[in-house]
């Protein structure tokens, strides 16, 4: 009896599941109402934009999100509270909460080349909320159908240094399917042509996107785009028959490139020191003004709460963040409780002065989920009233051997001086005539050397085969 009691039951609770896909109009199982997708942008909101930071320019902020607005008006789902942020983070990326929150990095704005291209990315966005793609990666995550792939801002080994990491985020990088951004691809190229931009903006940046490989992209802050979303040059033949479509119909399309790169003129490019940034091998924080030289060659990510050094082998890292809310009176009593409370046992210690600051360095041994046992070289710094805990971290065999560049990292740790602190400026974007004999290489190295000639053809959308041709008016990056 309890058995035919509970198949209906079951069947009642998969049909009360089942949605209106807004695109198709099929039906389909959904575990995410409409008002739950517009509860989850709402919520994540606030962690997204304490995370990634907010990039601070009103102006462009306004630009962008008038341009999200007018097409989300347009789509399939004009009643979400859409809303369109520039998040300030280096990697190459875009993305969309269920709900209507559409988020594009500082770093993609550099390799866009015009407005068309802006709104094909902004587009492809919305079709991906429109079409319930991220709402329906919750569902099948929910049924187990598929793992959710949580998002680490920073190495995953840097985990219990903080969790940084929800479900809600999380959800926002699970990969999307060929199918899924095909579907969004073509819908942002619906978009962008009935408010009468260029749809071929959108396989444009595609094929941008697809030779940013060479340049390997920027891995730092988020995910970059080459690494969330499918082969994008498979995707620029997939699209150019819907592109193809919309342009025969005529039409008087637009591409706004002059508007587009008087907005991005001067935007930074790479670390903005707002947050810190990396030159080499040294970090540099000229707001709360401080330095530290990882070991050389070292690969630095940077975030707004912690810095991560790997080794080149991977065999080894070092962080370096802030300690909250730090517990006791002395450095000593302040290291303690916070080796205890992340899980690490003292092997040695002892009050320190490094570069003429209290701290207290330590060797502790614990575990870290996906290393297992390790051994720690850490060394709690006070600088005026914030604590910092600067770590090396490396398996208890390889400890003695990386030991030593754990050490020298430690102690390169110092206060910049005001005057220091002044000095340093972002890399920016920058306009530039292009003139007769002018190269790729030449012009690279006379901007500062900042990006290679790779990417700068890139990013204006060209090769290194292809030399600029003068009175041309490209983007450039000049050092600050």
């Amino acid at each position: 009896m309890w058995r035919w009691v509970f198949v209906p039951v079951l069947l009642l609770g998969l049909v009360a599941a089942c949605a209106t896909n807004p695109v198709t109009g099929r039906r389909e199982l959904a575990f995410m109402s409409e008002a739950q997708e517009i509860a989850i942008a709402q919520e994540s909101d606030a962690q997204i934009k304490g995370e990634m930071g907010v990039y601070n320019d009103p102006l462009l902020q306004t630009y962008v999100n008038d341009i999200g607005q007018r097409m989300a008006r347009i789509s399939e789902r004009p009643q979400l509270p859409w809303r369109f942020t520039v998040v300030d983070v280096p990697a190459v990326n875009a993305f969309a909460v269920p709900g209507g929150a559409i988020y594009i990095t500082r770093g993609i704005l550099p390799f866009l080349d015009n407005e068309a291209e802006l709104a094909g990315v902004l587009g492809h966005e919305i079709g991906h909320v429109t079409a319930r793609h991220s709402a329906q990666q919750y569902t099948r995550q929910i049924s187990g159908q598929v793992g959710l792939i949580a998002l680490q801002v920073f190495v995953p080994q840097a985990r219990p240094f903080g969790q940084m990491s929800s479900q809600a985020l999380g959800v926002l990088f699970l990969r999307h399917g060929r199918d899924d951004e095909l579907q969004a691809d073509q819908l942002g190229a619906g978009y962008e042509a009935t408010l009468g931009w260029d749809p071929a903006g959108a396989s444009a940046f595609l094929s941008t996107l697809g030779r940013l490989a060479e340049a390997a992209g920027d891995r730092r802050g988020v995910p970059n785009w080459l690494s969330t979303h499918p082969d994008p040059l498979s995707r620029v033949r997939d699209i150019q028959p819907t592109v193809d479509a919309l342009t025969s119909i005529g039409g008087n399309y637009v591409t706004n490139r002059d508007e587009w790169l008087g907005r991005i003129d001067g935007v930074v490019y790479g670390d903005n020191p707002e947050q810190g940034l990396s030159r080499g091998n040294v970090f540099l924080h000229p707001v709360l003004r401080f330095r530290i030289d990882f070991p050389d060659q070292w690969e630095i990510a940077n975030g707004p709460q912690q810095v991560v050094a790997q080794a080149p082998d991977g065999d080894a890292l070092m962080l370096l963040r802030g300690v909250e809310q730090p517990q006791g009176q002395t450095i000593q009593e302040i290291a303690g409780n916070s080796m205890e409370t992340a899980g690490f046992r003292a092997t040695e210690g002892a009050a320190a002065t490094i570069s003429g600051l209290d701290a207290y360095l330590g060797v502790y041994q614990g575990q870290i989920e996906g290393l297992g046992a390790v051994t720690m070289r850490a060394a709690h710094i006070r600088n005026d009233d914030q604590i910092y805990l600067v770590a090396g971290i490396a398996s208890p065999d390889g400890f003695r051997q990386a030991d030593g560049a754990f050490l020298s990292s430690v102690r390169s740790f110092r206060e910049l001086s005001e005057a220091e602190a002044e000095a340093i400026h972002p890399d920016r974007v920058d306009l530039y005539i292009v003139r007769t004999g002018d190269t790729w290489q030449s012009i690279a190295e006379s901007s500062g050397g900042v990006v290679t000639p790779a990417t700068l053809a890139i990013m204006n959308q060209a090769t290194l085969a292809t030399q600029p041709q003068a009175g041309a008016r490209i983007k450039i990056v000049v050092s600050g």
